[in-house]
């Protein structure tokens, strides 16, 4: 099955850092808008972040604007999100997708082939 795989996620205090990485499954990543989206308990799943095929078009969640970096390297077919200054409203479930449909870029609706996420705790 065409999948992402998520990793790279932890315990962390608050101020760290972390770097996600998406791996993608049997698809060629590079041809496809790549978001990564969090959930926390009891919240909706929420857009964090986006990259263009070109990569020169990135979008973010303004909560982690000057803090988060997206990018990818197409030769690993893997996209990456490099989590600084970290706070621990940041904990949450984080998943990366495809999107399929143009439109608003934190719309999960427009993203399949979710991943299981990977866990970011920020705590002291």
């Amino acid at each position: 099955q065409l999948q992402f795989v998520e990793s790279g996620g932890g315990l962390v205090q608050p101020g760290g850092s972390l770097r996600l990485s998406c791996a993608a499954s049997k698809f060629t990543l590079e041809y496809y808008v790549i978001g990564w989206f969090r959930q926390a308990p009891g919240k909706e799943r929420e857009g964090v972040s986006d990259i263009s095929t070109s990569t020169d078009r990135t979008n973010y969640a303004d909560s982690v604007k000057g803090r988060f970096t997206i990018s990818r390297d197409n030769a690993k077919n893997t996209v990456y999100l490099q989590m600084t200054s970290l706070k621990p409203e940041d904990t949450a479930v984080y998943f990366c997708a495809r999107q399929f449909r143009a439109g608003t870029w934190s719309d999960t609706r427009l993203y399949d082939r979710w991943g299981q996420g990977t866990q970011v705790t920020v705590s002291s």
